[in-house]
């Protein structure tokens, strides 16, 4: 039997492009739990779930075991599964020729990747905000990192662990890839949630959710369908 460590991973981002955050939680062959999160003050949303990806890596370096990661991401996940690849062949450039976005992070990706070896990382796709306990962890992290928010992080035995499952997700690693020229996703229009003391509003645009969490301890999301905005209003303790 294959020995198994599962890291789950997220970003968040506080405007995107602003301050963001990134965190994971690393579940251990030898039955240690050990969080990390931290800073970037301007940043992306991808590049803080790339970075997320990244450190949770580096933090196992050495461990022999099958990293099984986590992430909400499709757009690492489409990254890593399907047009790394491609951008490499191609000297780092699209199929329309032009640079890759977040190369750097891209190349150190990779060469994350590839120390473990053929095999050595395989990949699971989680739905954020949908009550997967190490996703929501895992973002109540980074959020709080993009808002200098102090946090506990968690170093200890799994028995121990307070936030829930960390159990590795059997769900098969491919999601839902959006198109590389970045094509609407399938669902109605983009409507933005907003949280704030206590009030949940709806925006028809980035611009006017913007003027209202803006430098104020509020929480928003974006979402597309009904679906979507009904799991964010689980997640936020709404419903």
């Amino acid at each position: 039997m294959k020995r198994l460590l599962a890291l789950f991973t997220d970003g968040a981002c506080s405007g995107n492009p602003g301050p963001g955050g990134w965190a994971f939680v690393a579940a251990l062959p030898d039955g240690r739990v050990k969080e990390g999160a931290g800073r970037v003050e301007a940043t992306t949303n991808n590049r803080m779930e790339m970075t997320a990806v990244i450190r949770a890596l580096a933090v196992v370096q050495g461990i022999s075991a099958v990293a099984v990661v986590h992430t909400d991401s499709t757009y690492v996940l489409g990254g890593v599964t399907g047009w790394l690849s491609n951008w490499k062949r191609r000297g780092w450039r699209t199929a329309e020729g032009n640079p890759v976005k977040n190369e750097d992070l891209w190349r150190s990706l990779d060469a994350a990747v590839a120390a473990r070896g053929p095999g050595g990382v395989e990949w699971r796709w989680v739905r954020g905000h949908d009550g997967h306990d190490a996703n929501e962890r895992c973002d109540a992290l980074a959020v709080a990192m993009s808002r200098r928010r102090r946090v506990e992080l968690y170093d200890g035995p799994f028995n121990a662990y307070p936030y829930g499952s960390l159990a590795p997700s059997p769900q098969a690693p491919a999601a839902p890839r959006p198109h590389l020229r970045c094509a609407p996703a399938v669902g109605g229009p983009v409507v933005y949630l907003s949280l704030l003391d206590g009030r949940l509003e709806r925006h028809a645009s980035w611009k006017e959710c913007e003027a209202r969490v803006k430098g104020r301890p509020a929480r928003f999301k974006k979402v597309r369908t009904p679906g979507e905005e009904a799991a964010v209003r689980r997640a936020w303790g709404l419903d």
